[in-house]
């Protein structure tokens, strides 16, 4: 799986906490993950969820407060892929 997959899985997964459609139309790797797409304490939890069935990697080796940004969630899950 490449980068833009990932990107696109994690648009796929954030579709279902994110309540804003025009947040999604502009989520991009730059997008902060508090302050552009409004996810809270809840929408995190279901995330990192998602992520972990998703991509089929555990993310107990970091805290997701670690993550400022999509692209830091992809850098990640692209470590834990072995890219």
């Amino acid at each position: 799986m490449n980068r833009e997959e990932i990107i696109e899985k994690l648009k796929e997964i954030a579709e279902f906490t994110v309540q804003d459609p025009s947040i999604l139309a502009k989520m991009d790797e730059t997008a902060d993950l508090t302050a552009d797409l409004g996810l809270s304490s809840v929408g995190i939890l279901y995330i990192v969820i998602a992520i972990e069935e998703m991509f089929h990697i555990r993310m107990d080796d970091v805290s997701f407060g670690e993550f400022k940004t999509v692209g830091d969630v992809a850098d990640y899950i692209e470590k834990k892929l072995g890219k």
